[in-house]
């Protein structure tokens, strides 16, 4: 058999096995043909030829090297500052400074639709929340103490709210500290939905929701972490009762100012124009203040005047006197002196809804619906703001500085570092929601690390306790201590928690729960919204209703679900850590259905159900582009994206594939194929002999 010759390179032609593809040229440049000689002495013509592409790319899945939670490179692709002209330079300058100016614009208008959403969500949800509360019989269960406390704040979309609701009961004696510090507990969680929400507006890409989703999930896995822990803690020693007691006791503390609004003095001019509620509807639905379940949300009159005023009236009898030098009579009738209070209405509120006579729920949704599509129309341009804006050397500078650790030894303080600016930047704007709310389109975009942004919301957390503390000093002396013991509760609570997860390093959970989370919501986007939904309000609204039946439903229902949701991270850990002490079925979950252990066969559910949808979408795109056609005059446009992505899939479909040769070379095709019949003439005379036997 002659030898192979020497082949340096051999060229694959890919569009052989394409029909209707441009054929190769049929006869192959060879250069510098030079008769060599091999060992045996046998002239050898050497051949050389086109670079080759080796055919194992073909069908290889390209690996991923990338580190998914990497921070991607923010370059800049325009024009370097050097290259420009001196009208290019002052162009530069001014669309910077126009760039930074709408980014303001849209961040202010970003935090206003928050506070909208938040009146939007009280209207909706206000005197459900306070019917909540009223319902004292189930508030010794800390466990419906703590559903009930999530379920408000996410009806309200404010801890404030909330917590000022239960300083008022506290204050009349309506509830016990005891009792308030799991809804306080609940409320810490419910606030933490808000960001969650904003993160959902960057699910079109999905290495930015991955991180996004991660960034403002780390707030939720942090919150319900420390409640598993510090709840039963509570429940058992009431800790948390007695500090706060001691220091309240210890301290004399004294009325004060209220603290400075910083945020709502710039806010506020905007948003009353909007709607202005009247929140102490909800503090008397809570109170079990009958008159205020007929009240309106909704503030009429802005500027009242009360009125006191002495008028004489007639009593049963001289006992019923206030005072005997008050009090004289006719003959007939006793008459006193009593002070009537009249209260005068004078000057309307300037806001939208002032003169319309719709009910709270049809104005909730009018403005729920408005303030999402602002918020995610704010988001989605500050997105596209940030990304511009932050390019090239910009871009480094901010990542080293939020990023990079102090030189070593003082790394460690870093994080405590971060703590504290995120609770002074959430005591400025005096709300932990939009600090939070604003920190994840940065996470989502890559400016700022998920172990950087942890630190930040435990100081978030931090924050809005002080502000919460310095809100109950400047409360009145009746409700002083009550209010002033429930903030400090709600302080050593977020204390409490840090110490728990964040000095020691590997017990930083939240972090590595929060990357799961959002691995699982990048593959699967419908996940995010079960979570949402599954977590802030199945599962809180069936503790609730478990509750209501009494102690021994719950505990009948709970415990077995919390033994089987214990049993199995037991045997998950065991799988990763040490799967031989296990029994070989329970090495893995494949003895389990499908559905059970994987959310493929639901995510093809999910697809089946909106592909109906899509392709109803396409078709009434179809119907646009033809009409978009034929008012253009064109015949050949595809102006709608799902449209042109549909037909060029429907063309990949329709491209046949041939299994000829993978290279142009007529001898290697030849010698190929004359092995692969000698293969198969081998294998048939094999398959002939081992007939034969049996």
């Amino acid at each position: 058999m002659a030898p192979w010759p020497e082949l340096e390179n051999a060229q694959p032609n890919p569009n052989k096995f394409i029909d209707g593809a441009p054929g190769p040229q049929s006869n192959i440049e060879v250069k510098d043909k030079e008769p060599t000689q091999n060992e045996s002495g046998t002239p050898v013509t050497k051949i050389e030829l086109l670079p080759s592409y080796s055919t194992v790319v073909l069908i290889e899945e390209p690996t991923e090297g990338n580190d998914p939670w990497d921070l991607p490179e923010l370059r800049d692709t325009g024009i370097k500052w050097s290259e420009r002209d001196t009208k290019g330079k002052i162009l530069c300058v001014f669309q910077g400074i126009g760039k930074f100016i709408l980014l303001l614009g849209f961040l202010y208008l970003f935090v206003c639709s928050l506070d909208v959403l938040s009146s939007a969500f009280q209207l909706v949800g206000g005197k459900m929340a306070g019917q909540f509360f009223s319902n004292n019989s189930i508030m010794s269960n800390p466990v419906a103490g703590l559903v009930i406390g999530v379920l408000v704040t996410v009806m309200v979309q404010s801890s404030s709210t909330s917590s000022s609701i239960i300083v008022s009961m506290v204050a009349s004696s309506l509830l016990t500290v005891r009792a308030a510090i799991p809804i306080i507990m609940g409320a810490n969680i419910g606030t933490s939905i808000t960001n969650t929400i904003v993160a959902l507006m960057q699910a079109g890409d999905r290495n930015e929701f991955r991180r996004a989703f991660a960034g403002a999930t780390v707030h939720d896995f942090f919150n319900w972490l420390s409640v598993l822990v510090l709840l039963p803690l509570e429940a058992a020693t009431h800790y948390l009762e007695i500090l706060t007691n001691l220091v309240v006791d210890t301290f004399k503390f004294k009325n004060g100012e209220d603290a400075p609004d910083l945020l709502k003095v710039i806010t506020d001019p905007f948003t009353k124009l909007i709607i202005q509620l009247d929140k102490k509807v909800i503090q008397q639905i809570a109170m079990s203040d009958p008159e205020a379940q007929n009240k309106s949300l909704i503030k009429i009159w802005c500027k009242t005047v009360t009125n006191v005023t002495q008028m004489n009236v007639t009593i049963p009898s001289p006992d019923n006197c206030t005072s005997p030098s008050h009090c004289w009579t006719d003959g007939v009738q006793t008459w006193t002196i009593l002070n009537i209070t009249h209260k005068e209405n004078i000057a309307k509120c300037q806001h939208i809804f002032v003169n319309f006579s719709l009910p709270d729920l049809a104005v909730g949704i009018i403005l729920l619906a408005a303030s999402l599509l602002v918020l995610c129309g704010c988001l989605i341009i500050i997105v596209k703001l940030l990304g511009s804006v932050l390019k090239g050397q910009v871009a480094v500078v901010i990542k080293k500085t939020l990023n990079t650790d102090f030189p070593f030894p003082f790394a460690w303080l870093t994080g405590y570092l971060a703590i504290l600016v995120g609770a002074g930047m959430t005591f400025i704007v005096q709300s932990s929601s939009v600090f939070t709310s604003a920190m994840t389109p940065l996470i989502g975009i890559g400016v700022i690390t998920i172990e950087r942004a942890y630190p930040l919301t435990l100081g978030s957390n931090i924050g809005t306790t002080t502000t919460a503390i310095l809100a109950a000093l400047a409360s009145p002396g009746s409700t002083l201590r009550s209010s002033l013991q429930i903030a400090l509760c709600h302080f050593f609570f977020n204390i409490s928690g840090i110490l728990l997860w964040y000095p020691i390093p590997f017990t930083r959970l939240p972090i590595r729960l929060a990357k799961g989370l959002g691995n699982i919501s990048a593959k699967y986007r419908w996940f995010a919204v079960f979570y949402l939904i599954f977590f802030f309000f199945l599962t809180p609204l069936t503790v609730f209703g478990l509750s209501l039946a009494g102690w021994p439903v719950l505990v009948g229902v709970g415990v077995p679900i919390i033994l089987l949701v214990l049993l199995i991270v037991c045997i998950r850990m065991l799988q990763s850590r040490c799967p031989r002490v296990l029994p070989l079925k329970l090495r893995d979950w494949n003895f389990l259905p499908l559905c059970m252990h994987s959310l493929k066969p639901w995510d093809n559910v999910i697809s089946l159900a909106t592909t109906c949808f899509q392709r109803r979408c396409c078709c009434c795109c179809r119907v646009c582009c033809r009409v978009c056609c034929m008012v253009c005059g064109c015949k050949c446009c595809r102006c709608s994206k799902c449209c042109r992505n549909l037909e060029e899939e429907e063309e990949e479909q329709d491209v046949p594939v041939k299994a000829s040769g993978a290279f142009e070379n007529e001898a290697m095709s030849k010698e190929f194929q004359d092995e692969g019949k000698g293969q198969a003439e081998a294998v048939g005379m094999k398959t002939m002999s081992n007939t034969t036997v049996f």
